[in-house]
This record gives structure tokens, C-alpha cells and sequence, in this order.
């Protein structure tokens, strides 16, 4: 057993410093008075009055480490891009493989099944970010790769049978009912990449589209005669919208404008990651070609954006510093929202009894001090 004292921990009611968190083996087994007698035998641990949060889930990580999941789909690739983002807090991740032929997909997939049975630490599942699109809002997607949703596509990402798969579509290049086979089958549909209208968005809404990948960015935006992916997504209650919080991908007013619209457990932060993120590297190739971080954004040689440069501990911080949120507010949007996108409200993204040990120690500048992961310290 492991008890952690002396930090400002992040629970259903807000930050509290008076409790010890008694950990034993993967779950957490409570928060409790310092003079409970279960603490005797527990390990302790000291962390020095910092913010004991749940641990970062990220649904949308293209690479980090250095790697691009696109380029080398494998049980290696995904170990070394969670520990690269396990360095700034995040503790689930979903390896993200942008449009690619259904061969890659399905390697793709199958070594994700493969991670998720061999533990590697962090990897909850999978995102598959197209090929499903609308080439009229591809943004870095290869036009190349694009193509219509069949039957055979909805086996194959239907296919992975553990954790959690989700899936980009544009809803206006499917048909209603194949989504709603997709949503049957488990797998967790959002809309993006999407040139939809706001009736067509809207309807996929009641066909199984749960979330909004990268709003504002690589859709049809809000017009006062047409209002688009954008207002489809603003304006149903029970979605959930990713952001990119890089002052670069949507300007911080747009996205306050946007908080404003629903209810906050609705939004969730999302780096978009690329390979640059927990490395030196500060260029790539995708898909044949050249992407170069440039003042901490990801851009191809026609100044398209292409992915991120930032990390989820940066997302969190920007949250606070551009949209004026509050750490508790930032927090659960990095942690417990993603959760209930995800159908692991019940495992994840909550500092509670039972619950899996997945925590993150920032310090009161939100550097990421350590992290665990099923209780497993990354001292």
C-alpha cells in the first residue's frame, strides 16, 4: 500500500489539503484522515504541497518521442509515444492514425489489441481520424487515402474486441444507418473533417455521433444564415467537443465564446500531438511531406497546420492562462470529461475510492512532478 501526503488533491468537490490518498496495488482505496490506522503499514510518501490531480487522457496523439504512430503502426511505437507523453501528465491515450489504406488500419488496430493485452502503460485504445472524411476539409489528410465507409470498413473498426475505439467520420459522406452500426457496435463516433451542414450534423447526432473532433478546426464554421458543424456541435447539449488550447489552432476567444454555449462537462482538451512532443526533433515527414515545428505549432511547407506541437501539462496550463479557467475546471476537461466520452467514467479520470491509480503531481507552476499509472510511480 502507498499513501500520499501533503498535496492540494483534486476530488469531486474541489481541492482539499488535508487528506492522505491510501493507494493498494492499481486502485485507490481512499482518501482519508492522516491518522488512520491503515496508514501504519502503507509506504508514504511526502509530495511537498503540490496538485494531486487525476492523470491526463488524451484522445487524439498522433506520436510523440520522436515517432508518428502513421509511420510505424507497432506495440514499440506506442510504449515509446506514452512515455513520451507520461512526462507532462499524460496517463490514457488513444494512438492516432490519420487517413491511411485499410491494410494500415488494420495493423494499426491489431497492435493496439496487442498493447492494451501487454499492459503497456497508458494505451486505452485507438483513434482512427479518417480516411472517412470530407476531402473539401481535409486539412493534412492525404486527398489520396480518402474513402467511402462500407461494410468492410465498418468490420474492420468494429474489429478490436478491448479498450476503446474511435472513430473521425464526416458525417454528409456516410449514410445515417452505418453510423448507427458503428455506435452499436461499441465503437465511439465523433464528427470531423466534416464540409456537413448544420441539419446534416445535427441528424448524425441522433444516429450515434457522440463528439466533435478539434472543434472549430477542419470544418464547415458557424454562419448566421448557415451555422454549420460548428453550430450543430454548440448547440446539442449532450455532445462532447475536443479542443486544441495552442492559441494557434482557434483564437482563446473563440473558444470562452464557446464555453459558453454548453455545459462545461462537454468540452475536453486534446493536443493533436506530433512526433515533436517529448523530443528534439523539430521537423517530420507525414505522408510524403516535410512538417516543420515552427514557434510551437506543426506546419507543411504551404503554412497548412498539421497536428501540434504542445502537451497535455501545456493544454491544462493554457486553459488556465488564455480561457480564464479555473485549475479545477482545466483538469477535469484533460481528465474526467474524456473519461465519460470514452465509457470509463466508472475506471478513470476520478480521484475516488475504487478507482484505477492514474494521478498526476503538478507543482504550483503546472510542471508535471510525477505521475502514476494502475499505481505505478514514474520515479
Amino acid at each position: 500500500m502507498q499513501a500520499l501526503g501533503n498535496a492540494r488533491v483534486l476530488t469531486d468537490d474541489g481541492f482539499v489539503s488535508d487528506r492522505v490518498l491510501l493507494l493498494d496495488g492499481e486502485r485507490i482505496v481512499a482518501l482519508t484522515a492522516r491518522d488512520d490506522p491503515r496508514l501504519v503499514k502503507a509506504e508514504r510518501r511526502d509530495l511537498r504541497g503540490g496538485y494531486l490531480m487525476p492523470g491526463f487522457i488524451d484522445c487524439q496523439v498522433n506520436g510523440g518521442g520522436g515517432v508518428l504512430f502513421n509511420d510505424d503502426p507497432s506495440v514499440e511505437a506506442i510504449r515509446a509515444i506514452g512515455r513520451a507523453h507520461r512526462r507532462f501528465g499524460t496517463t490514457g491515450f488513444l494512438p492516432t492514425l490519420i487517413s491511411d489504406d485499410l491494410s494500415v488500419i488494420a495493423r494499426a488496430i491489431s497492435s493496439v489489441r496487442s498493447a492494451i493485452e501487454a499492459r503497456v502503460p497508458g494505451v486505452i485504445g485507438v483513434h482512427i481520424e479518417g480516411p472517412f472524411i470530407n476531402e473539401l476539409r481535409k486539412g493534412a489528410h492525404d486527398p489520396a487515402k480518402l474513402r467511402s465507409l462500407d461494410a468492410q470498413g465498418v468490420q474492420l473498426l468494429s474489429s478490436m474486441g478491448v479498450g476503446r475505439t474511435l472513430v473521425t467520420l464526416a458525417p454528409e459522406v456516410t449514410e445515417p444507418h452505418t453510423i448507427r452500426k458503428l455506435a452499436d457496435a461499441g465503437v465511439v463516433v465523433s464528427a470531423g473533417h466534416t464540409n456537413g451542414t448544420y441539419d446534416e450534423v445535427a441528424e448524425a447526432f441522433k444516429h450515434g455521433v457522440s463528439g466533435v473532433t478539434h472543434l472549430f478546426n477542419a470544418m464547415s464554421p458557424f454562419n448566421h444564415r448557415e451555422p454549420g458543424a460548428v453550430g450543430a456541435a454548440l448547440s446539442d447539449d449532450n455532445s462532447w467537443v475536443g479542443l486544441i488550447v495552442d492559441g494557434r489552432h482557434v483564437h482563446p476567444v473563440a473558444l470562452k465564446i464557446a464555453l459558453r454555449c454548453k455545459r462545461p462537462d462537454r468540452f475536453m482538451l486534446v493536443t493533436d500531438a506530433m512526433p515533436s512532443v517529448g523530443s528534439h526533433r523539430d521537423s517530420f515527414m507525414l505522408q510524403g511531406r516535410r512538417i516543420t515545428v515552427k514557434d510551437g505549432v506543426c506546419v507543411d511547407d504551404n503554412g497548412v497546420l498539421s497536428g501540434s506541437a504542445i502537451d497535455m501539462a501545456t493544454a491544462v496550463k493554457n486553459a488556465v492562462e488564455m480561457l480564464g479557467l479555473t485549475l479545477e475546471q482545466a483538469a477535469r476537461m484533460a481528465s474526467a470529461y474524456p473519461a465519460e466520452f470514452l465509457g470509463l467514467a466508472g475506471e478513470v479520470g476520478r480521484i475516488a475510492p475504487g478507482y484505477r491509480a492514474n494521478l498526476v503531481l503538478c507543482d504550483e507552476h503546472l510542471q508535471v512532478q510525477d505521475t502514476w499509472i494502475d499505481g505505478r510511480s514514474s520515479r
